[in-house]
């Protein structure tokens, strides 16, 4: 746990929880909140990872089409 602390609290550990909110808790509330997705339809690794990847592609060509 000090080792842990220790780490969060270094300069390092500071600026990498900074960029944190930027940079991924965003898009997960952008596809669950905008997108609508809220749970898998499927079962099985293999298939939840296929429909991840669909909605990662979906996310980012949504994101393509808004800077054009």
């Amino acid at each position: 746990k000090a080792k842990a602390k220790a780490l969060l609290l270094s300069e390092q550990g500071i600026a990498h929880r900074k960029r944190r909110c930027w940079e991924v808790e965003a898009v997960f509330g952008n596809i669950k909140q905008n997108m609508g997705f809220k749970r898998f339809m499927l079962r099985g690794l293999d298939k939840v990872e296929t429909e991840i990847g669909l909605v990662a592609m979906a996310h980012n060509l949504k994101k393509v089409g808004l800077r054009a």
